[in-house]
């Protein structure tokens, strides 16, 4: 699906849809407590109809060896490797796009270490053995969608468990938020000097669940207002676990001028929002510690340098950072979401600064995580035609 844009100011109070960093993990937590039914204000984002749909599977299925289609998702993929595990003795993952591609590295050095067999083949991955209790060792600044396995399938174990981090924990706010969610619904986990103690025999008890607004969609609209639309974001909770929620400071940062330094280790779903914003500010905005943008649903380092470029933007690409000159406006032209929902929502807003129409191939990948997005774009005054491949 193409989306051209006829530029123009956006205006208006939006706000965003539900969490999906959330959404996942308390469907998980939910369908482990046998009380799906009490999560509330979930978006139907395909990521989410992911979670929910290997989720059911997994807790009704007597299948041993079932295969889960995780889409593209790589939360619903990590989260639940060590949750099959421990409820059936493993699974067989697959997806699509570059799901199946990304790194799984330290759940298969543990594997190696617990005596577990993975194999991955064809597009598929099958794990299958025996997770028992123990020591687990892991780097903290891979992603913390490791941690958040463990923590989701260590609980049920019958012996106790330690999470070890050999690094520093990346993304703490996001391993932040999976700790609420579990102690929502009754688990216990005391954290550590170097990482998390985990009791065993632990169960998932109910409890009503109403999914908060998402910081990380939030941050489209923030850049949209630091690029002078007036849109007012309402309905996010400002003390919500969510870790991206510093995009209200960032916000305030690069709405002054000057040159700036932000470490995005710990939110790097804000990347694309905060390029677009640097692009049009008053001075040199560096964006650090962003390796782990290469293994996305796109190069999300190349994918911003290349297509905000395109537009006229001056954005230097780095092996793990970003460096980007403002300038004072943006042309039209054609760009291409590479199959990646912010990349897509960040082309949107730029077109706003633009002097022509801009025309955005592959904009049907904001379903992954904000299916109404472009209604809620033209409900703020914004100008598009859709047209099919």
């Amino acid at each position: 699906m193409n989306v051209t844009i006829t530029p123009g100011r956006l205006a208006g109070t939006i706000t965003p849809p539900p969490s999906k960093s959330q959404a996942h993990r308390a469907l998980i937590a939910a369908c482990l407590a046998r009380g799906v039914d009490q999560v509330e204000n979930l978006a139907d984002s395909k990521d989410i109809q992911a979670t929910r749909r290997c989720m059911e599977a997994l807790v009704a299925s007597s299948e041993n060896q079932i295969l889960l289609d995780c889409g593209e998702s790589g939360s619903t993929l990590r989260f639940l490797i060590p949750v099959a595990l421990a409820l059936r003795g493993g699974g067989r993952f697959t997806g699509q796009g570059r799901l199946m591609e990304r790194p799984q590295t330290p759940y298969f050095d543990l594997f190696d270490e617990k005596g577990i067999f993975y194999d991955q083949k064809d597009g598929v991955l099958t794990v299958k053995g025996v997770l028992t209790p123990g020591r687990y060792a892991l780097p903290g600044n891979v992603s913390s969608q490791f941690v958040t396995g463990l923590l989701y399938a260590l609980p049920l174990l019958e012996g106790d468990s330690e999470i070890v981090l050999t690094t520093e924990l990346e993304s703490r706010g996001y391993v932040d938020m999976t700790l609420d969610v579990l102690k929502k619904f009754g688990l216990q986990i005391p954290e550590t000097a170097n990482g998390f103690a985990v009791p065993g025999g632990q169960r998932y008890r109910p409890h009503p669940v109403t999914v908060e607004a998402d910081w990380s969609q939030a941050g489209f609209w923030y850049a949209a207002r630091a690029l002078g639309n007036p849109v007012d974001v309402t309905g996010l909770d400002p003390n919500s676990a969510q870790g991206d929620r510093v995009i209200g400071d960032h916000f305030i940062q690069l709405s002054q001028p000057g040159d700036v330094e932000i470490d995005v280790s710990g939110c790097p779903d804000l990347v694309p929002p905060l390029a677009i914003m640097a692009a049009l500010r008053q001075g040199t905005t560096r964006l650090v510690n962003a390796a782990r943008l290469r293994i996305k649903e796109s190069d999300r380092l190349a994918a911003v340098t290349e297509e905000l470029n395109k537009l006229g933007a001056q954005v230097e690409e780095h092996p793990d950072s970003l460096t980007v000159s403002g300038v004072d406006g943006l042309r039209g032209g054609t760009a291409d979401a590479h199959n990646d929902h912010r990349i897509a929502m960040m082309l949107a807003i730029a077109a706003t600064r633009a002097d022509g129409p801009v025309t955005i191939t592959g904009a049907e990948s904001v379903r992954k995580s904000y299916p109404n997005f472009w209604e809620d774009y033209q409900a703020l005054g914004g100008m598009l035609q859709v047209s099919d491949l």
